[in-house]
């Protein structure tokens, strides 16, 4: 029996490779069928990505306005209200935890 088969073992063999790499292509963590959930992470990763680089710039623009040379006193004024946590009897103050 074993001497009937032995010709297409080599065919089996192959066969059930491309049966795995298919299946693993089809279902796998980077498969085709998981594309479009790649897709949707990838839009809402650049769009956090785009909030973050907003951010920054407002970041950059604001240590900007506080460095020597160019000094805001409006933004100086609230930075130091804000840290030291004084503030006008006119002003509400909310405080969030950090």
């Amino acid at each position: 029996m074993l001497a009937r088969l032995q010709p297409f073992m080599f065919t089996f063999a192959l066969a059930g490779l491309i049966t795995y790499f298919v299946f693993h292509g089809l279902t796998g963590e980077l498969g085709w069928m998981l594309s479009a959930q790649r897709k949707e992470e990838l839009k809402q990763r650049n769009a956090e990505l785009i909030h973050v680089h907003q951010q920054r710039m407002d970041l950059e623009a604001r240590a900007r306005l506080l460095r020597d040379g160019s000094l805001s006193r409006d933004l100086l004024e609230e930075r130091a209200r804000s840290l030291l946590g004084f503030s006008d009897p006119k002003d509400y103050v909310i405080r969030l935890k950090p």
